[in-house]
């Protein structure tokens, strides 16, 4: 798969298939379209393209204000990681900015046909785009015989259960439904980032834990408490126990922090990347009476993990 940053002046040498969406998350309603991207390919023996968006679009022109803060369910990488097993040719990631989000409808199509050589557009019948989102399915129609390309129409129903799951996703997550995001996406909700030093009081009390840095300061955070998952360390895989709060029985600074005990591990790993892997959630975040009981809460939890 090559992936590009930046909008690339031409990809002539093959005829191609594009789909275009922000694709966050990748999961099931995405993973529809995707297929119906490889069969395309496949049948017609084309080149395929994921056309994508970085930032959020959202971000940059919000329909509503609470948009504008939107978090996603993938940072760039990870979407890219997610991409890979879908035998994509091209992944296009499309600087999103004011310039961009006011090119002409008409422009914008007459680019993927002549730069990307696209003779396949998959696009959602409810799809807007270009200066002030007049471009439309519409926009396809009318410029495809012109411009001698097929519209594939995603379904409304497709899209729908798309623009749901996106939605309930998040939704899921911030209420700490970890099972429901979980099938909604056809895998396990994960986050990715850096083992920074904390305060070592893990280590002080006999579990140690990994302080994790997010690598996307955009990336969505499931709700405060403990959560059983799994942590991917140099290429295995251990059990683990999470823990998303503020520890409010030894801190008073109300920081978020994200820690992770990782069980039968006992290596320093200190500036590593990892990968968490949420499977379900255990319990509230609370504050205990003493550091004893504390304590004896967590080697519970560690034991259900485990």
């Amino acid at each position: 798969m090559i992936i590009l940053n930046e909008l690339p002046e031409h990809i002539q040498e093959h005829a191609t298939v594009i789909t275009i969406g922000t694709f966050d998350g990748i999961h099931k309603g995405h993973q529809k379209v995707l297929q119906q991207l490889l069969e395309i390919k496949t049948t017609h023996t084309l080149k395929s393209i994921v056309f994508t968006f970085y930032p959020h679009p959202r971000k940059i022109i919000p329909i509503t204000t609470a948009q504008s803060h939107i978090q996603t369910l993938t940072s760039k990488n990870e979407k890219t990681e997610l991409l890979k097993q879908y035998n994509i040719d091209y992944l296009i990631f499309c600087p999103f900015n004011e310039k961009f989000a006011n090119i002409l409808p008409e422009d914008f199509v007459k680019y993927l046909v002549s730069a990307l050589n696209a003779k396949y557009i998959i696009i959602g019948y409810d799809h807007k785009f270009g200066k002030n989102r007049e471009g439309s399915v519409e926009t396809f129609l009318k410029l495809s015989k012109e411009l001698n390309f097929q519209v594939i129409q995603i379904p409304a129903q497709t899209i729908q259960e798309i623009n749901i799951s996106s939605t309930k996703i998040r939704e899921s997550l911030l209420l700490g439904n970890i099972q429901q995001a979980n099938e909604l996406l056809g895998y396990n909700y994960f986050i990715t980032g850096t083992v920074v030093r904390g305060k070592q009081l893990g280590k002080t009390i006999g579990i140690p834990t990994a302080n994790i840095c997010l690598k996307d300061n955009d990336k969505l955070i499931p709700q405060k408490g403990v959560y059983n998952v799994q942590v991917e360390v140099d290429g295995k895989t251990y059990k683990g126990a999470l823990n998303i709060g503020t520890n409010p029985t030894t801190d008073s600074d109300d920081k978020l922090k994200i820690e992770v005990h990782i069980i039968d591990f006992n290596k320093e790993i200190y500036d590593n990347d990892i990968k968490i892997s949420f499977l379900n959630k255990i319990r509230d975040e609370q504050k205990f009476h003493s550091i004893q009981e504390m304590i004896n809460q967590i080697q519970k939890d560690i034991s259900l993990c485990k």
